[in-house]
């Protein structure tokens, strides 16, 4: 298109974003009106889209950030044709595919946006596997607020891109000034994103984003630019061309009050229908290729950590699959996850100490078909909670593992000690969480996960465990396995991961005096195995659970809203739980604190004993 096209394609995609909210009551157009000419350029020039196949791997990623301008985003469908004026209506309404922030109910949305930051991070993963991985001709665009460039989550992803030379990556920074309670840090000096941007290794590109000549030449630029990510950071301004809203304060997130008048006063309504350029023919790698699995094998009675069997076993899988990726936060010779790198180090990625990228890119790989793998301490991912409650609203699949968990770790110290992860993770939505107790276990769980869809969560021991299960037992996700059971129990212990062992040292101590328990491996915390405990809670009627976690969101929780169904409830149900603060000691000592070694186990069962055992 040429210049007067492409101002009166911009007026059309203000006018629509003008409509859809006043119809929807609601929305934001005024952040969406200050990017509409940046967005009319792109549609109409730049983008390489099909939008009948949006899994087309040539296809350009294009990803707004800044997710509150959805009116923008639609308005862009609609010129495209890919949406009709039916369905634009149904903006933010029950059951409409066009949500308040962009979700992948659209096939044409990648990721869910609108927890700002996030865009830019999950770019990074999209143009790192064009990169280094599939070689495809695609670029990834991503429509930033000048708000959001103040989370530390974008600098993470800058200095990545900076280093990784992510050329296919075009940031686009929309800088209109206003954030939603007042000025934004930096108002309009342009420079200031510029000069931090390009101290981590971009071109910037500095122009009037209501310049559609300008914005031209900054996306021929950007398209142009080898050996570097771009940014163009275009001053606008918010409500653009709406007298009533243009760069006021206090116009945020609301519809313009008197939307004809608005309407006329950007000219009319007007029905220009944007021919998006199709992408370019993807090289012809056709899909990932799969070969059996052959899993480590460990011998009963061996001492091995349940991390290296996470990291054996994820290497297995790398020979399996092609699509598999890792991503580490630079613990990889912790967590074990080096072991893949050494094998396949074109599929490994070095995040560094940067967990929200790291979860970040993940969710970007899989989006253009990867199967990625990222671990860290478990401590440590609480610090991308956010990312990965936004990977479960853009129905992504990746695999989380988090090592070093509980008190376990011993003499590093309380800050080391990830103690609420379980919780975290069985927060998100649709996510599975798993935590095996020996090495057989994890090899086979580690292998489960590539199969299955949402945030799937295995958490790891640093020191070893006794291999208690031979190399073939099979563990189905939702499961259990019961490993001491008699018609005399009257008390059931349950255990996960480290504590399964305490449970069964406690256990043998406990038949010494003729106290018969059962005991349960509860490896799957989510979906938690409702049966066995219905079953052991008749048999037993009281039910101890022991954890190496907070006692809030872990195991006794699983299992407490296991009963939630209508199940019949445990006369008892007893939690052991981390609840002191730790110091420094070895992990025995740790979980002596604690009261979750298998003396502490055992001796509240003797109490327990003395109630209701007869």
């Amino acid at each position: 298109m040429d210049t007067s096209e492409l101002t009166e394609l911009a007026q059309q995609l203000r006018v629509d974003s003008v409509r859809v909210a006043d119809t929807a009551g609601s929305g934001h157009p005024t952040s969406s009106m200050s990017a509409a000419d940046l967005m009319a350029v792109l549609l109409a020039n730049h983008l390489r889209y099909d939008f009948d196949h949006p899994d087309h791997p040539g296809n350009d990623r294009l990803i707004f950030s800044k997710g509150h301008a959805s009116p923008l985003l639609y308005s862009m469908y609609l010129a495209a044709g890919a949406l009709d004026e039916e369905e634009f209506g149904t903006y933010r309404t029950l059951g409409s595919r066009l949500e308040g922030h962009p979700t992948p109910r659209l096939p044409w949305v990648d990721v869910a946006t609108g927890s700002l930051g996030q865009g830019l991070p999950v770019g990074v993963g999209m143009a790192l596997a064009g990169r280094r991985l599939d070689h495809t001709p695609h670029r990834v665009w991503v429509l930033s607020g000048d708000s959001e460039m103040a989370e530390g989550s974008v600098w993470e992803a800058a200095e990545n891109a900076g280093d990784q030379h992510l050329d296919a990556l075009t940031l686009i920074v929309d800088v209109n000034r206003l954030g939603q309670r007042g000025p934004t840090r930096h108002q309009r000096d342009l420079d200031a994103y510029g000069r931090r941007l390009r101290a981590f290794g971009w071109h910037t590109v500095e122009i009037d984003g209501h310049d559609v000549e300008a914005v031209e030449r900054a996306f021929n630029e950007a398209e142009s630019t080898s050996d570097k990510p771009t940014a163009i950071i275009a001053g606008t301004r918010k409500g653009r061309g709406v007298r009533a809203v243009e760069d006021r304060e206090g116009m945020h997130g609301k519809p313009v009050k008197d939307a004809e008048e608005a309407i006329a006063e950007l000219g009319g309504r007007r029905s220009i229908r944007v021919d998006v350029a199709r992408p370019q023919a993807a090289p012809g790698n056709g899909a990932a290729r799969s070969r059996p699995l052959s899993l480590p094998r460990y011998e009963i009675g061996d001492t091995v950590p349940t991390r290296d069997a996470f990291g054996e076993a994820l290497t297995a899988l790398g020979h399996a699959h092609e699509d598999v990726v890792v991503l580490d936060g630079e613990v990889g010779d912790s967590t074990r996850a080096e072991y893949f790198a050494k094998e396949h180090p074109e599929r490994y990625f070095e995040c560094y100490i940067a967990e929200q990228q790291m979860i970040a890119a993940a969710v970007g790989m899989q989006a253009v078909g990867h199967s990625p793998y990222a671990a860290s301490f478990a401590a440590f991912l609480t610090r991308a909670h956010d990312f990965l409650r936004m990977a479960a609203v853009s129905r992504a699949s990746i695999t989380v593992a988090g090592s070093h968990a509980g008190v376990s770790i011993g003499e590093d110290g309380p800050s080391q000690m990830g103690v609420e992860d379980l919780a975290m993770f069985r927060s998100i939505h649709g996510s599975t969480v798993l935590q095996p107790c020996d090495a057989n276990q994890a090899a086979r769980l580690v292998a489960a996960t590539y199969d299955l869809e949402g945030v799937r969560y295995v958490r790891t021991m640093r020191s070893g465990t006794p291999v208690v299960y031979g190399p073939d037992e099979e563990f189905p996700i939702g499961g259990s396995k019961v490993l001491r059971r008699s018609d005399a129990d009257r008390v059931t212990l349950i255990g996960t991961g480290v504590t399964v062992h305490s449970c069964l040292e406690a256990a043998d101590a406990l038949a010494a005096e003729g106290i018969a328990v059962r005991v349960i491996d509860m490896y799957s915390l989510k979906p938690v195995d409702g049966d066995t405990l219905a079953a052991a809670a008749e048999d037993t009627e009281c039910l101890v659970t022991v954890e190496d976690h907070h006692p809030e969101g872990g195991l006794g929780d699983a299992v407490a809203e296991a009963f939630g169904d209508g199940r019949p409830a445990p006369r008892r149900l007893v939690r052991l739980a981390v609840t002191n603060l730790p110091g420094s000691a070895t992990g025995e000592e740790q979980r002596r604190a604690a009261g979750i070694d298998a003396e502490s186990v055992a001796a509240g069962v003797r109490l327990l004993a003395e109630k209701i055992i007869r």
